[in-house]
C-alpha cells in the first residue's frame, strides 16, 4: 500500500480552524493536538516503512492511526467506537488535525494497523514518541531517579486443568491433520480418537480417578497420533503448527516409565503450555498463603521517574513513565531491571538511571555489586536468609569473604573456607565451617539442625554487599528513602483501572507487548496535559488574565 502525502501544517478548512474558539488553551484535544500530534507525525518515517513507496492503493495516513490509537487508550473506546468518534467529535478530529470531509475507514483498518507495529522496532514508536515529547519538553531528564516495580497481566483466554488442556490440544491437531492430510490414508485410530477428542467433551463432574484415567488415555492418544505424524514427515514435515504444540505439550505432562509405558508427570516444567489457544501465556505465582496470587498469562516492568521536589496541593503528579517492558510470566524481576534500561537506551535515556528504588525481588548480592562498581544505587530491602526450624540463620553471622573469614554469634571464628565454583553457570560460592567450636557451644540447640556436629554456612562470592544491605535496612534514615518507591503503586493502579493493563486484550506476546506500550503511551499523555493545563491556569492566574479556562481531564 502506498502512503497519502503529509503534512504537518493546519489547513484552512481543518477542525482547528474552524472550530478552534470552542476549545480553551486547557482543553484536553487541543492540549493533545498541540502538545502530543507533532510528536506523532515526527514517526512517519518509521511507520513510512510499513509500507510500499509507490504500489498498491493509497494506504490511511498511519500518523492518524497512532493518533487514533492513542486517543482510544486515554479514553478507553474500541475500534468501531474509535471510528464513530471520527464521525462526530469535534474534539478528536482537533486533537488529530483532521480536514473537514475526509474520509473515514472501517474500523478492521485499525487491526491491520496494530499488525504492522507488532514488528519488535515499531511497537514501542507510539510511546517511544510521547517520552522525546517529554524530553524536550524538560519534564523527564534523560538521566534521572526511578523507580521500578512489576504486575501481572491476565490472558484472554480460560484457565484449563491439565486433562483439559491435553485434551483440547489433540482436538486442536486433529482438526488440522482432518485438513493436511485429507488425500491421504486414514490410520485405523483416527475415527476412534476423532469421535473421543472432537465430537464429544469432557465431563468436568466426573470422579477424580476416572479424570486421571481420561488422562493417561489422553497420553497413549495423543503418542499414537504423533507417531504417525512421523511417519508422513515426507509428505508434512514435521506436522503444522499444532501438531508441533501436541508435541510440546505431551513432553510437559507425561513420560514414559521403565516399560516404556505412558504415565502423567508429576509436574508440569516452568514455562508449560496451559490452553492451546495462547501457549505463550504462562502460569506463575507470588506470595504465600493468603497472599498467594496465581495467574496464566504475561508480566510487565513499569519504571516511572522520581522527583525529590515535593507537589503542592492541587498540583499534578511531574513523575513520568520511562519504560513498559513486557515478559513472560514465569520471568523473574531480577531479570527485568537490565530489560528495562536496555529499553531506555533504545529510546535515548542516558544509561543507567543514577537512582533505582525497587523492592526486594530486585536485589541481590550480585545487582549491588554491580551498581557499585557502576556508581549508581539500588534502594531497596534485601530479602532475607531463610530460617530453618527456628535456627540462626546465616544473617546472624559476621562474614567477610575477602578475608575468608567468618564469626558466628558466638564470637568464635571460623576453622576453614573452601571456595565452590559451579561448572555448569560459573557461579562462585564459599563455604565456612566451624568444626571445633561447636561441641560445647551454648548457642547449639539454636544454632545446629537434629544430627549436626558442627556449623556450616555457604555464601555467595558479593556476600558482604548483602550482608550491609540487610544491616542498612533496618535504619530509620534508610526506610524514609524507600519510601520513595511506593508511588510506583499508585502508577499501576492508575494503569490497570484507566487504562486497562490487567486485562490482555489480545493473544500473543507481541501483541500484549504493543498494548503496553500503548497503555503507557496513554498514561504518559494524560499526565503531561493535566500538568500542562495546571501551569497554564497558574501563569494566567498570576498575570491576571481572565479566560473560561476549562480542567483538563
Amino acid at each position: 500500500m502506498s502512503l497519502p502525502a503529509f503534512s504537518t501544517q493546519g489547513e484552512l478548512f481543518s477542525t482547528a480552524s474552524l472550530s478552534g474558539t470552542l476549545f480553551v488553551e486547557t482543553d484536553r484535544y487541543r492540549l493533545f493536538g498541540k502538545l502530543v500530534y507533532p510528536a506523532l507525525a515526527a514517526t512517519r518515517p518509521k511507520l513510512a516503512a510499513c509500507y510500499c513507496a509507490e504500489t498498491g492503493r493509497v494506504a490511511v495516513e498511519p500518523v492518524l492511526l497512532l493518533g487514533v490509537s492513542l486517543l482510544q487508550y486515554l479514553d478507553g473506546v474500541p475500534d468501531r467506537q474509535a471510528v464513530e468518534l471520527l464521525r462526530y467529535h469535534v474534539g478528536w478530529n482537533f486533537a488529530l488535525n483532521r480536514q473537514v470531509g475526509d474520509e473515514l475507514f472501517h474500523p478492521t483498518t485499525l487491526v491491520n494497523f496494530r499488525q504492522r507495529l507488532q514488528e519488535p522496532e515499531l511497537s514501542a514508536v507510539g510511546f517511544a514518541a510521547v517520552l522525546e515529547g517529554l524530553v524536550e519538553a524538560g519534564l523527564v531528564p534523560r538521566q534521572s531517579r526511578q523507580r521500578l516495580d512489576s504486575t501481572a497481566i491476565f490472558g484472554r483466554v480460560s484457565r484449563m486443568s491439565r486433562v483439559e488442556c491435553v485434551r483440547e490440544t489433540l482436538r486442536l491437531a486433529l482438526e488440522e491433520l482432518a485438513q493436511s492430510t485429507a488425500a491421504l490414508p486414514r490410520p485405523e485410530f483416527w475415527a476412534a480418537l476423532w469421535e473421543r477428542y472432537v465430537e464429544h467433551k469432557l465431563d468436568y463432574r466426573a470422579e477424580v480417578s476416572v479424570l486421571q484415567q481420561k488422562m493417561v488415555q489422553a497420553g497413549q492418544d495423543a503418542r499414537q497420533l504423533l507417531q504417525w505424524v512421523e511417519q508422513l514427515a515426507d509428505k508434512t514435515p514435521g506436522g503444522g503448527a499444532q501438531a508441533k504444540l501436541l508435541r510440546q505439550v505431551w513432553t510437559e505432562q507425561f513420560e514414559l516409565d521403565s516399560a516404556a509405558a505412558v504415565q502423567q508427570r508429576e509436574a508440569q516444567p516452568p514455562g508449560a503450555v496451559h490452553n492451546p489457544h495462547e501457549p505463550e501465556a504462562q502460569w506463575a505465582a507470588k506470595g504465600q498463603g493468603k497472599h498467594r496470587k496465581e495467574h496464566v498469562g504475561y508480566k510487565v516492568q513499569v519504571a516511572e521517574t522520581v522527583l525529590a521536589e515535593p507537589v503542592s496541593p492541587g498540583e499534578p503528579t511531574p513523575n513520568f513513565l520511562t519504560a513498559v517492558a513486557t515478559q513472560l510470566a514465569t520471568a523473574s524481576d531480577d531479570a527485568g531491571l537490565p530489560l528495562v534500561e536496555a529499553e531506555q537506551v533504545k529510546m535515548g535515556l542516558v544509561e543507567p538511571s543514577n537512582e533505582w528504588y525497587l523492592d526486594g525481588a530486585y536485589i541481590s548480592a550480585e545487582r549491588l555489586a554491580q551498581a557499585q562498581a557502576q556508581g549508581r544505587e539500588l534502594i531497596g530491602p534485601a530479602q532475607p536468609s531463610p530460617r530453618k526450624e527456628g535456627r540462626l540463620s546465616v544473617e546472624d553471622f559476621e562474614v567477610c569473604v575477602e578475608q575468608r573469614q567468618a564469626t558466628c554469634p558466638a564470637g568464635r571464628a571460623s576453622t576453614q573456607c573452601s571456595r565452590l565454583e559451579i561448572e555448569q553457570t560459573g557461579k562462585v560460592n564459599y563455604r565456612f565451617e566451624f568444626s571445633t567450636q561447636c561441641h560445647e557451644c551454648a548457642l547449639r540447640p539454636s544454632c545446629l539442625g537434629k544430627g549436626q556436629k558442627h556449623r556450616t554456612i555457604l555464601v555467595g562470592q558479593h556476600h558482604t554487599f548483602l550482608q550491609a544491605r540487610r544491616r542498612e535496612q533496618r535504619t530509620e534514615a534508610f526506610q524514609a528513602r524507600a519510601r520513595r518507591r511506593n508511588g510506583i503503586e499508585g502508577t499501576q493502579s492508575e494503569l490497570v483501572r484507566a487504562h486497562g493493563l490487567r486485562q490482555a486484550r489480545y493473544r500473543g506476546l507481541a501483541k500484549v507487548r504493543l498494548q503496553t506500550y500503548l497503555s503507557g503511551a496513554a498514561c504518559n499523555i494524560k499526565r503531561w496535559i493535566r500538568r500542562t493545563a495546571w501551569k497554564l491556569t497558574k501563569t494566567l492566574s498570576a498575570t491576571g488574565h481572565e479566560m473560561n479556562l476549562a480542567p483538563a481531564n
